[in-house]
């Protein structure tokens, strides 16, 4: 990791960063709404916030598209 790159975030963190629980995070990326940006040895995932705000409006725009 160089200094240019964003830095990684827990689950926990980014649950609060988001307003959402841990267990919704975990949820959505088991359902590959979401994508860490890394998983640990020990599986615990690590996460870009910006990237993940990224994935969850495009997941937002595909949802209200299907409505339409």
């Amino acid at each position: 990791m160089t200094d240019a790159d964003p830095p990684l975030i827990t689950s926990t963190e980014l649950a609060n960063k988001l307003g959402l629980s841990r267990r919704t995070i975990s949820l959505y990326a088991k359902r590959g709404l979401i994508t860490p940006a890394l998983i640990t040895p020990g599986g615990q995932y690590r996460w870009v916030h910006d990237d993940v705000v990224a994935e969850m409006r495009k997941l937002a725009e595909e949802r209200r598209q299907e409505r339409e």
